[in-house]
């Protein structure tokens, strides 16, 4: 009988603990904790009166934005995108994959950066700020991947 197992030999590192999973499922983690941080900040920002307010009113504060048929179209699309990365990143060809991970990592980190313009509130702008850092993170991590092919597991028999 055999099973296959991952090679430990360097995973006391930070960098040799990363080294030990496939690049395209640390790319799934990377999307799949940007949007937690991404949800939350946007489910906190209901404690907020001028949010409470602002929904009720049909505006969202900060920005102004009317909430309408149009702005929770283009919202969703918004979410939409980093969520379908996450099946992307086990699903689509690495050769696509790679180019699409970065350059939407990149417009993601620069709208939600932008997002904080005028923003008073500490907590959405540490949110802000980790969903950029983790963006940063996808981009390097698909930046130094140039292919996701991986060495086959070593192969214990018992």
């Amino acid at each position: 009988m055999s099973s296959t197992t991952p090679n430990h030999t360097s995973a006391t590192s930070i960098r040799g603990a990363s080294d030990a999973a496939h690049p395209r499922v640390v790319l799934m983690s990377l999307w799949t904790t940007m949007l937690f941080v991404f949800a939350y900040v946007d489910i906190f920002a209901f404690w907020r009166a001028d949010v409470i307010e602002g929904s009720l009113a049909g505006t969202v504060p900060v920005s102004g934005f009317t909430i309408d048929q149009r702005f929770l179209v283009l919202t969703t699309l918004y979410v939409l995108v980093p969520s379908l990365m996450i099946a992307g990143s086990t699903m689509l060809p690495w050769r696509i994959l790679r180019p699409l991970t970065i350059g939407l990592a990149g417009l993601y980190a620069a709208t939600i950066t932008a997002s904080t313009v005028g923003e008073p509130w500490a907590y959405y702008l540490i949110g802000s700020a980790v969903e950029v850092a983790v963006l940063i993170v996808i981009i390097l991590w698909a930046w130094r991947h140039r292919t996701a092919d991986r060495a086959a597991p070593t192969t214990v028999d018992a």
